[in-house]
């Protein structure tokens, strides 16, 4: 069984989707994992392995001397 990220969640829930305590608290997952589905990348965020694909798809040109 995986921990839960609750300040990732609770960060999805009152500043990504705007909702208040209240209604955040009366979710149910499947609610919240519907909602969030409605989110963009952008509004997501980007994890560490999300950043770490990235990197690896586009890495930095080297640099001229």
């Amino acid at each position: 069984m995986s921990k839960i990220d609750w300040p990732a969640l609770m960060r999805l829930g009152l500043v990504g989707l705007r909702l208040t305590p209240d209604a955040f608290w009366a979710l149910t997952p499947a609610e919240l994992s519907l909602m969030a589905e409605a989110l963009g990348p952008a509004e997501r965020g980007l994890s560490r392995a999300g950043l770490r694909a990235l990197m690896q798809a586009h890495p930095d040109a080297a640099k001229p001397d």
